[in-house]
């Protein structure tokens, strides 16, 4: 195989298990080394050794947070320390995406937190599903699939608080179906009923833990997708994962994220039977996937617009760099359309082709002009609107979007460290600078013309060189890409 076929197999490898920085020079690209470097790739910190992303503890919060006779200056407070609460666990995520030494478990993260979408005004409540997530993201499905369902975020999202046997709530169990397990289509209507039944009973206590009202569950036998029995919330899940139907939904949904945003049929089909018989064991999924000749095809290279986080993470993985303000990451997102712990419904982020509009394309290719020339932010981002599961809390909402409307006009100062990734070109003749900063930051780096890039560089100095025509190539169309 040519050295450039090998290097470039490597670093797709690089971009898809991670937020697009790439892998670490290596002295041999044989294909024997994939294994060793997916391996790499896969292992990372065991539960109790993932760094945790706590911003808030429940005896933060003031005891009267249980109280239903709160005076509107103590709902105030309360609404501020969540708000202030859930900017501070965005920023802090984004963070750990830019720092982690494990990107894929992050990325997973990502993917899952899209996936099992929610949308709450309790800081308390996203931060516990956020780190079930996160211990769960490269685990075992059921497992995850078991802790979110059971996440107070979740239950009150999904109004399963509400859910007993004298009046069911169908909302918790069609959305289990329907977007966390099996999707649209290979359920009946009778099925979401009587799994209804089957979670009543399930809701949270004013601690944010779990709790199963013993008085409040129907307790008579139901009938569930061809089964029968006095059937509980745990065996409606164990149920769902039965159904080789589950299997397939996710794999195709993580081959969407992670390959192609039109799935092959017949991979799909491979992957999801041995996604099956692993017991649901992801990183068995994602190994099958790495490991695959397919993987590295050049159809697959290059064809997947990035979403807005893994755009904001990549650049500041490529370039280490901190904002005087963190807090500014937020409107980025907003602008470009990918707010953390606000998916626009309960099916999440659509992706793919649509994260391009006419509003957000040409601001995503100022962002790194933006950022790495600290310009001013002068696009307003759209307002955030109350969603389900919002509590009819409108006015937590409404100091998001006054915050955002703060940051219009105001110039993102950012303190950038070039030092490291300079560096990194140390070794590259002056006159391969150009291809060299294409070949890494780009996945088809051919389609940039080394005589543009060069024709708005800074020649002065090989450093100005080098940060010149790293920001012309982030801010062309290829590297919205991945």
């Amino acid at each position: 195989m040519p050295v450039v076929a090998k290097k470039l197999e490597m670093q797709h490898l690089a971009w898809r298990a991670g937020f697009g920085e790439t892998l670490p020079v290596i002295s041999d690209w044989e294909r024997r080394r994939r294994k060793e470097i997916v391996n790499k790739v896969l292992i990372g910190p065991k539960r109790a050794e993932l760094e945790s992303i706590d911003v808030i503890n429940a005896t933060d919060l003031p005891d009267y947070r249980r109280s239903k006779n709160m005076t509107d200056e103590q709902r105030k407070t309360v609404n501020e320390m969540n708000t202030q609460g859930i900017k501070d666990l965005n920023v802090a995520w984004m963070n750990m995406m830019q720092k982690s030494d494990h990107p894929l478990r992050e990325k997973m993260s990502l993917f899952w937190h899209g996936h099992f979408a929610c949308r709450t005004q309790n800081v308390l409540f996203n931060q516990q599903l956020i780190s079930e997530i996160r211990n769960n993201a490269l685990g075992n499905f059921g497992d995850l699939l078991t802790a979110v369902s059971k996440s107070p975020a979740m239950l009150q999202f999904l109004n399963n608080q509400q859910n007993r046997k004298q009046h069911p709530n169908e909302n918790f169990a069609r959305e289990v179906m329907e977007l966390f397990t099996m999707g649209r289509g290979h359920y009946a209507e009778t099925d979401i009923k009587e799994a209804a039944r089957a979670f009543t009973g399930w809701g949270f206590d004013e601690d944010g833990q779990f709790v199963f009202r013993e008085k409040q569950h129907d307790d008579g036998i139901k009938n569930i997708l061809g089964k029968s029995g006095n059937y509980n919330g745990d065996d409606v899940l164990k149920i769902l994962l039965e159904q080789r139907q589950t299997a397939t939904f996710i794999t195709t949904k993580i081959f969407r994220y992670f390959i192609d945003d039109t799935p092959d049929d017949t991979l799909i089909q491979s992957l999801s039977e041995k996604f099956y018989h692993s017991g649901y064991d992801i990183k068995t999924l994602m190994r099958e996937i790495f490991m695959a000749d397919w993987f590295y095809d050049s159809k697959y290279i290059g064809n997947r617009i990035k979403s807005p986080v893994e755009l904001l993470v990549g650049i500041r993985r490529t370039v280490p760099m901190a904002f005087e303000q963190e807090e500014v990451t937020l409107v980025f997102q907003r602008i470009l359309g990918q707010m953390l712990f606000y998916p626009p419904n309960v099916a999440g982020w659509p992706g793919g082709r649509n994260w391009i509009d006419s509003s957000s394309l040409m601001f995503r290719l100022r962002v790194p002009q933006v950022i790495l020339y600290s310009q001013v932010l002068n696009i307003r981002p759209k307002e955030l609107t109350p969603e389900m599961g919002d509590g009819g809390n409108y006015k937590m909402t409404l100091q998001i979007n006054d915050f955002l409307k703060r940051q219009f006009a105001k110039k993102v100062n950012a303190r950038i460290n070039w030092d490291p990734y300079v560096q990194g070109y140390s070794d590259v003749p002056r006159e391969n600078l150009a291809d060299a900063i294409a070949g890494v930051l780009l996945q088809q780096p051919g389609n940039v013309k080394k005589t543009l890039l060069e024709k708005y560089a800074d020649t002065s100095s090989r450093e100005g060189y080098i940060k010149t025509v790293t920001i012309d190539v982030m801010s062309t169309p290829e590297y919205q890409l991945c």
